[in-house]
């Protein structure tokens, strides 16, 4: 067994879940090659810093993220910082011959996301990227059957990202709604994610059209750290500069059109991501707030076919690593762990996962990017 140094930069609630995959990889994948030490974390905000190195016992703290990157007890690096920082981090711990493990989307442009791509191929490390609900176990089995051919060919497809921590007319102004800091807001914030399902589940996209909106124009100015549902009444309010809903109709290489939709401000929607994707003779659909179900028609006889649920078990990826039978769901923090143990099993060099590669954040910014020149629509008035 050989101990490899990790470095996670930001202590944020990324970090905390970054720092907890770490710690938990030997309670499930205890025959790994390599076992992760929690060397450094960093952060500049000195309360958050010293909170993560406490509760996880990392080796060392920095305030600033070059420090970590350059301790030599440090062999792999978790960037869950807020995303105008992850290109810069990722390529400065790729060039200084490190792994990486970065959150999405990798950069806030496709330029900035290619140079990080660029440095990991350059410098031979391993990369993964944090798209993981294509490790969730019930994804896994409903590719197995698309692939498998359980639903017929596949005919369209709908996946949703659906959320309301930017429903509140009072959240605060934080760096998520600026372009300069939060991109191009829910479209790398979580439509990214359904278009990396999109491409794991059905393919490279071939053809796109979009549509975005800002639905909370103005926002009272954040007076703390800016967390996901902060609000803050009263005082100054600034301009909301990226959207919080976006569309968009794609069409795959095979043809297959599909419609993905992401918003931060749906009000009644709590973290409603999921997929229906129809075949020629079935349908399978997923969840997230179902994690371990997976509902599917399938059988040929078409109209009126009834909807069946399965269940997602020990032999769907890697759900067996934390349960020993069907109905037990796994949580959000589970799917970081097979995504850690993904990587670590790539740095050793013996485990073959389905994590994202730089090269899926690379696809999946270039989409972003596609998205971004194919909004608005060309619109035709009734």
């Amino acid at each position: 067994m050989r101990q490899i140094g990790v470095g996670v930069v930001g202590a944020g609630w990324m970090g905390h879940v970054h720092s907890r995959a770490y710690a938990r990889i030997p309670h499930h994948y205890p025959d790994l090659a390599v076992r992760p030490v929690l060397a450094a974390i960093a952060d500049p905000i000195d309360a958050l810093r010293e909170d993560a190195r406490d509760r996880y016992g990392f080796a060392a703290s920095y305030a600033g993220w070059e420090e970590l990157v350059a301790d030599p007890a440090v062999a792999v690096v978790s960037v869950a910082t807020p995303p105008f920082l992850h290109a810069e981090i990722g390529e400065a711990v790729a060039r200084a011959g490190k792994h990486l493990w970065i959150e999405k989307p990798v950069g806030l442009s496709l330029p900035e996301t290619e140079r990080v791509a660029d440095a990991v191929v350059a410098n031979g490390v391993v990369a993964r990227v944090g798209y993981n609900y294509r490790l969730v176990p019930a994804v896994v089995k409903a590719r197995a059957l698309i692939i498998a051919g359980g639903i017929g060919q596949v005919t369209h497809a709908r996946f949703r990202m659906l959320t309301d921590y930017a429903a509140h007319p009072m959240g605060s102004l934080s760096w998520r709604y600026e372009t300069v800091r939060g991109g191009d807001g829910v479209v790398g914030d979580l439509l990214s994610h359904g278009l990396d399902l999109v491409r794991h589940l059905l393919g490279e996209v071939d053809r796109i059209v979009a549509d975005t909106a800002v639905l909370i124009p103005e926002r009272p100015l954040a007076t703390g750290p800016g967390g996901h549902y902060e609000i803050a009444e009263g005082g100054p309010h600034g301009t909301v500069q990226n959207p919080d809903y976006a569309a968009c109709m794609l069409r795959t290489a095979a043809d297959v059109p599909v419609f993905v939709e992401g918003s931060r401000a749906g009000v009644g929607d709590q973290n409603n991501y999921g997929f229906e994707i129809h075949g020629t003779t079935g349908l399978v659909a997923w969840d997230f707030r179902r994690p371990g179900e997976l509902v599917v028609s399938s059988g040929g006889t078409y109209a009126n076919q009834p909807l069946t649920t399965m269940l997602a078990g020990p032999d769907d990826g890697d759900y067996g690593r934390f349960q020993p039978g069907a109905g037990i769901s796994l949580g959000f923090d589970d799917l970081k762990v097979i995504e850690c143990a993904g990587l670590l099993g790539a740095i050793a060099g013996g485990k073959d996962d389905d994590g994202a590669t730089i090269e899926d954040g690379v696809a999946v910014s270039r989409l972003m990017a596609a998205l971004r020149e194919a909004s608005p629509p060309m619109w035709s008035r009734i």
